[in-house]
């Protein structure tokens, strides 16, 4: 088993990972110190994207189009698995359609459906849909999503989660992440105490994925749900993690070589602890990370949030600038499983971020799906008066 020295994110980005973890690793904090902004009794910013009575809707994606104004939503008629639904926004998140016509197929959906742009070496524009378990299954559409095609296996294997993040590497493949716990890589697989990273690469524009190739597995944290976040310079690959055990805070790995190789996880300060990371740049350079609060000590645990900050504040495991609680989610809000909060964000050409979950909004009733806009500069007026 290797042993962690915390030095800089850079060395030990030049680290590869391996299969053991060591708790003997400096600890982050359970607590943050940075300003809360609270945005959940601001109801002008809500938009309900998708609501039905009764009916359990969650686990957004979202993709943003090239006229920088249309998006595209996916989500399951149920926890993960359920039909998949998909909706269009062609305001930039101000009004959605009706439920738009997919093929039979999305209806045997297993898991959360992740909806991404891809574009292959030719310039061929194309929008993907995963759906998880065994096996990972894909649909693709050529027209911007006004038709699509079957979901069909990508390969011998599954995952939960798939694909979470999909990244464009320079060399014009993408690499696409997921985890497993042993239940669903292989048909018949039995679940282990181990929790596994997993990536995939595809060399012709999301068409076709090779076989899976292990990151990192352990028993002692259990890291998944990878969302990944490009360096302002381009140069290096940051991947945030969900740990799955709740012993720890959220994790980061880095790579400097467009994912051939990655770091050892090095735990994050509690301020960017949570689930499901989904972040893009504002026009200043800053990021905005949205995701479920599952920091030990905090005073929104279990709610809708996002984190304002630089790379380099990652990169450097340091804090950030401030937390914003998006939406008050009232299921589970203090357990193991909070319920809500698979983000979509997306950032418009005016700089306002739109950014889109589901949750439990109303007490005692289904959960459903929201989006949200705003602008940093309006939070950071907020961050000026805002309590630590």
């Amino acid at each position: 088993m290797k042993t962690l020295v915390l030095v800089s994110c850079f060395a030990l980005a030049l680290l590869l990972a391996g299969p053991g973890f060591s708790h003997q690793a400096v600890q982050q904090s359970k607590g943050f110190s940075i300003p809360l902004i609270d945005l959940s009794e601001e109801r002008q910013r809500q938009v309900i994207v998708d609501r039905e009575p009764g009916q359990y809707l969650g686990h957004p994606t979202t993709v943003l189009l090239e006229d920088k104004k249309t998006i595209i939503a996916v989500y399951p008629k149920g926890h993960g698995r359920g039909a998949i639904i998909m909706k269009r926004s062609t305001d930039g998140g101000l009004t959605w359609s009706n439920r738009l016509p997919t093929p039979k197929s999305w209806e045997t959906s297993l898991e959360t459906p992740t909806i991404h742009r891809v574009i292959d070496r030719r310039g061929k524009k194309r929008l993907i849909v995963f759906s998880g378990l065994y096996p990972i299954r894909m649909a693709f559409s050529e027209d911007d999503g006004q038709s699509w095609s079957e979901l069909k296996p990508i390969g011998d294997f599954g995952g939960i989660v798939a694909m979470g993040s999909v990244e464009r590497l320079k060399n014009g493949d993408y690499v696409a992440l997921f985890h497993d716990d042993g239940r669903y890589f292989r048909k018949d697989g039995k679940n282990s105490k181990f929790m596994t990273l997993y990536q995939t690469i595809s060399k012709d524009g999301g068409m076709t994925w090779g076989e899976p190739q292990e990151l990192f597995k352990s028993d002692q944290i259990h890291l998944c749900e990878p969302g990944v976040i490009r360096s302002p310079n381009g140069k290096q690959l940051a991947m945030l993690l969900r740990e799955n055990r709740r012993v720890r805070n959220s994790f980061v790995m880095f790579s400097n070589d467009e994912a051939k190789t990655w770091s050892q996880p090095v735990e994050l300060p509690a301020s960017l602890t949570g689930d499901r990371h989904t972040g893009k740049y504002s026009k200043d350079g800053r990021l905005f990370i949205s995701f479920r609060d599952m920091a030990p000590e905090t005073p929104t645990k279990g709610d809708w949030v996002a984190w304002v900050g630089r790379y380099e504040d990652i990169a450097k495991q340091r804090e950030g600038q401030y937390r914003v609680r998006l939406m008050d989610n009232h299921k589970n809000k203090s357990g193991w499983e909070a319920d809500c909060a698979y983000p979509g964000v997306e950032i418009l050409p005016d700089g306002s971020f739109v950014t889109t979950t589901y949750g439990h909004w109303i007490p005692n009733e289904a959960p459903y799906i929201v989006s949200i806009r705003l602008k940093l500069k309006e939070l950071d007026d907020k961050a000026r008066t805002a309590k630590p």
